[in-house]
């Protein structure tokens, strides 16, 4: 039987009794190292032990702890910035194929409700994170994000260095990575399903769409509505098209007197005319927007028709179908943090942004005016041509639980809406 030598020391917090060299014995311990594994094996440690790797395309591999579902799921790694909102970002279409990693340390303290949500469904890939809060405080709690996630089948991991990851996504730009808890599969397959797979130039439109037309009619709740003077005016008649549309969006329409009508992705524009719209939405949704061709058809036959509003996706697909082009960014635009300015007016607003893709502006014909910047890059946040009455930002101008500086683009669609009516 192994055995094992351990040498008895007196502790450093008391002070041993001199005592005479030439009688002091050195004795040895033995004990059964089998009983000793035995007894361990008994006792169930009291702390959740790293059981889950994100095994990056890079190369590098990162343990943690899961929660939310168990499995293997590939996605683009992004950061998010938000400090609050993580319930609207998890139930957000746009982050379809994507795992969705949150700069703020501690995530879950309030908890999940069923009001908060964005979407049907829960479309992100998974969740990373620094720390897990272990309760929840807030007086709407339905449930612990760890019970709502693994209700709807989508992974998180914790205990893992969020800002080291994140240094790394701004230094090399997203990057594929492989989320797993099945010990069976190697670090080298995961990471060779992580080089094998790429967002770029999927459709992820179609998996996020509603199938078939419905009439939307819910408004923000009277305990949050924040535009107390607003006064409700002429009603018009909009077709939102949902390219993963969130629902913030629709609420704020209906806030402003809209009747909406909600269509998939790829309902025909002559159908969508059929309808007599006084203006049609084209809204946000996820990945490429160079993969959705039918989508751009679809903006382009209904262009000079009736106004349109681009939010997003949107903007982009306005932006391709205007003759102009979109390119993937380094790391994309992804938190409730950032600055735009609208060259109308010259105001800064900080914004909700969450895309990949931009619109190049050198791309597009003269007569389409650029109306806002992002003030981190300089990069295309709206756009504008009169003469066609469209309209388009590159972020939430909806955004839930904020900022709401942007809201006011609801106001200029209703507007346009307004003035296109008079003049017909």
């Amino acid at each position: 039987m192994a055995t094992a030598a351990i040498n008895v020391k007196p502790s450093p917090f008391c002070v041993p009794k001199p005592q005479n060299p030439s009688k002091l014995r050195v004795f040895t311990l033995r004990c059964s190292s089998a009983t000793a594994n035995a007894v361990s094996d008994l006792v169930e440690r009291p702390w959740k032990t790293s059981d889950a790797r994100l095994v990056l395309e890079d190369g590098s591999i990162w343990r943690a702890k899961s929660f939310g579902a168990s499995g293997t799921q590939v996605g683009e790694v992004v950061f998010n910035t938000s400090l609050t909102g993580y319930q609207e970002i998890i139930t957000d279409p746009s982050y379809a194929g994507q795992f969705v990693l949150m700069t703020n340390p501690q995530i879950g303290n309030t908890g999940v409700n069923f009001d908060d949500e964005e979407s049907r469904q829960c479309f992100l890939g998974g969740l990373v994170i620094r720390s897990l809060s272990i309760s929840t405080s807030n007086y709407r709690c339905a449930e612990t994000l760890g019970h709502y996630l693994a209700k709807r089948n989508i992974m998180g991991i914790y205990d893992v260095d969020t800002r080291a990851i994140t240094r790394r996504l701004r230094q090399d730009g997203s990057l594929i990575g492989v989320l797993s808890t099945e010990e069976t599969k190697t670090d080298e397959e995961l990471l060779e399903m992580s080089r094998s797979w790429d967002i770029v130039g999927i459709d992820l439109i179609s998996g996020v769409s509603c199938k078939t037309p419905h009439e939307w009619v819910d408004k923000t709740n009277s305990e949050w509505e924040f535009m107390s003077n607003r006064k409700d005016g002429e009603a018009f008649r909009v077709v939102a098209y949902d390219f993963g549309i969130k629902s913030n969006i629709l609420r704020r329409l209906a806030s402003y007197g809209c009747k909406i009508t909600v269509v998939p992705s790829t309902w025909p524009a002559s159908e969508t005319l059929k309808m007599k719209p006084d203006g049609v939405l084209f809204s946000n949704g996820p990945g490429d927007p160079s993969a959705v061709p039918y989508a751009v058809e679809t903006v382009k036959e209904i262009l000079g028709k009736v106004p349109v509003f681009g939010i997003c996706m949107g903007h982009q697909l306005l932006g391709l179908a205007l003759g102009g082009t979109t390119f993937k960014m380094k790391f994309g635009h992804h938190g409730g943090n950032h600055p735009v300015r609208n060259l109308r007016t010259g105001d800064v607003e900080i914004s909700a942004q969450n895309h990949n893709y931009v619109v190049d502006p050198k791309s597009l014909p003269d007569d389409v005016e650029v109306t806002h910047v992002n003030l981190n890059d300089g990069s295309c946040a709206g756009l504008a041509y009169p003469a066609r009455n469209i309209m388009s930002i590159q972020y939430h101008p909806e955004a839930s639980p904020g900022p709401h500086d942007s809201d006011y683009a609801f106001r200029e669609f209703i507007e346009l809406m307004k003035r296109v009516k008079v003049n017909a």
